[in-house]
């Protein structure tokens, strides 16, 4: 995972795709709720939010 995001943040750096950066960072924390909201009582109301 590591070296992933050393290759991610050259690519940015070299590439300049700054704009890349946000949404890698925000479908990372969607996906994250999803499934740590994936078997508790609150997964219906945050697939209503959807």
């Amino acid at each position: 995972m590591k070296i992933f995001l050393q290759q991610f943040w050259e690519f940015l750096k070299v590439r300049k795709k700054w704009w890349l950066g946000p949404i890698v960072l925000m479908l990372l924390l969607l996906g994250m709720l999803l499934v740590l909201t994936q078997g508790s009582a609150v997964a219906p109301f945050i697939y209503t939010l959807f």
